[in-house]
């Protein structure tokens, strides 16, 4: 499958900085950002990774990664002890992370999506896999925090329903949260890739907001050196922060932390 998207690169700098210790620095990404280069993007210049570098002044080794598109809590191990540790609670599930998400229609008001997914080739590896991509396990809860219906006929219908989401996911599989949002019917807006072009046009030319209204809002986890809880959150972007306040939601946005771990 050839994933192949082009959001407008961010102008700012520096990035803001949401923790900081000798051991782990985490950042605010901007949507439109990449984590570190790529030959996806032989025209960017800037990249989440070096502009960590320099505002730290010390090398710095991701950790986790988020989409392109995605804003939010990304985090850097500053040596590559730390970045071991932080692996392997990533891989043994040990991390809560929660996103928000503005989605097409109305989202029941919590549940749990567990759908494999095929594990994803780009279009820069030119080898040919000697089988089917497999199918990993991929597991999202998902709770409802607010609705709205728009008298506004987008689409088929007369009005136009969206919901404003929280999603933990449990696994960590590529586009994990866009892939199964789709999976149920409920795309996220401003997906290019898995999600609605007509919804995507009506947000961008009637309520000038572009872009992928998914963010990471919340990252916990034991700190793999100290052995104390931590929690980072990121504060929203203006263009999703607007688009809370225009769509009525600025009182759910009071418990948007991470779901505990099962």
């Amino acid at each position: 499958m050839e994933i192949s998207e082009t959001p407008e690169a961010p102008e700012a700098k520096t990035l803001e900085i949401l923790y900081k210790d000798e051991d782990l620095v985490a950042v605010n990404k901007p949507s439109g950002l990449m984590v570190h280069k790529s030959p996806l993007a032989t025209g960017e210049k800037r990249f989440a990774l070096q502009m960590v570098r320099n505002q730290t002044g010390s090398h710095v080794f991701p950790v986790h990664r988020l989409d392109r598109p995605t804003s939010g809590v990304l985090l850097f191990a500053r040596n590559r002890e730390t970045a071991a540790g932080m692996a392997k609670l990533f891989e043994s599930g040990h991390i809560q992370k929660s996103y928000l998400a503005v989605v097409r229609g109305y989202v029941e008001a919590e549940g749990t999506i567990n759908h494999p997914l095929k594990d994803i080739k780009h279009k820069i590896d030119s080898r040919k896999p000697a089988t089917q991509p497999r199918k990993d396990e991929a597991v999202t809860g998902f709770q409802c925090l607010a609705k709205v219906e728009l008298p506004v006929a987008v689409d088929r219908y007369p009005t136009t329903r969206y919901s404003l989401v929280k999603l933990w996911p449990k696994t960590g599989r590529r586009h994990q949260l866009r892939r199964h949002m789709k999976h149920i019917f409920h795309p996220i807006v401003g997906d290019t890739v898995y999600g609605k072009s007509v919804h995507n046009r009506f947000f961008e030319n009637h309520l000038n907001c572009k872009g992928l209204l998914l963010t990471a809002r919340e990252l916990s986890f034991i700190h793999p050196v100290t052995g104390e809880p931590v929690t980072i959150s990121a504060p929203l972007e203006k263009r999703f922060k607007a688009m809370i306040t225009r769509l009525g939601w600025d009182r759910a946005m009071e418990d948007t932390g991470p779901q505990p771990l099962s």
